[in-house]
C-alpha cells in the first residue's frame, strides 16, 4: 500500500547525499506501486508470482512480442529475459511459439492465466491512482498524469 514517506524517511541521509533528486522520487511512488501489484496477485491467487515476473509484464507487456525485442525493451540481455520466459511458460502464465514471419524466431503468447495476471496488475494500478486521486485532489493528479504523459512523448 501507497504510504507517503515521512520526513524521517529523510533525516538519516547524510548531508552530503542532499535531498533526493528526480530519480528516486519517481522510483519511490513506483515501488509501491510494485508492491501492491504483487499483493494484488497473491491474493488473487497467483502465489508463484514472483517480482521479477514484473518487468516481462510491463505496459504493454510481452504478448506478441518476439523475445529479442523484449529484452531490448526491458534492456537486459536474452539470456536473463530466457531464463524469466521459461519460469513463466513453466507456472502457465505464457507460450513461446514459432514466429509465422521468420522460422528462427519465437513470438510470446499469454495464456489465459497471463491475461488473468494483466487483468489483476491493471485492477491493481487503477486502484493505486485511486488513492492517489483522493490524496493529491483531482485537478493535482491530472496534472501530474499530464506531466508523466509529456515526459514519455518522443523528443
Amino acid at each position: 500500500m501507497w504510504e507517503r514517506p515521512s520526513s524521517s524517511d529523510f533525516t538519516s541521509v547524510p548531508d552530503s547525499v542532499g535531498p533526493p533528486l528526480i530519480g528516486a522520487l519517481l522510483r519511490m511512488p513506483w515501488e509501491a506501486v510494485q508492491a501492491h501489484m504483487l499483493e494484488q496477485l497473491h491474493a488473487h491467487g497467483f502465489d508463484d508470482f514472483d517480482a521479477s515476473y514484473l518487468s516481462v509484464f510491463q505496459y504493454p507487456g510481452p504478448h506478441g512480442r518476439r523475445p529479442s525485442e523484449l529484452a531490448a525493451h526491458l534492456r537486459i540481455s536474452k539470456q536473463a529475459l530466457n531464463h524469466l520466459l521459461g519460469q513463466l511458460e513453466r507456472r502457465g502464465y505464457l507460450e513461446r511459439h514459432a514466429d509465422p514471419d521468420s522460422r528462427r524466431s519465437k513470438r510470446i503468447e499469454l495464456s489465459a492465466r497471463g491475461v488473468n495476471v494483466v487483468t489483476v496488475i491493471r485492477a491493481a494500478v487503477a486502484e493505486m491512482e485511486e488513492r492517489w486521486k483522493t490524496e493529491l485532489g483531482l485537478q493535482r493528479f491530472e496534472q501530474l498524469r499530464q506531466l508523466l504523459l509529456d515526459l514519455n512523448q518522443p523528443l
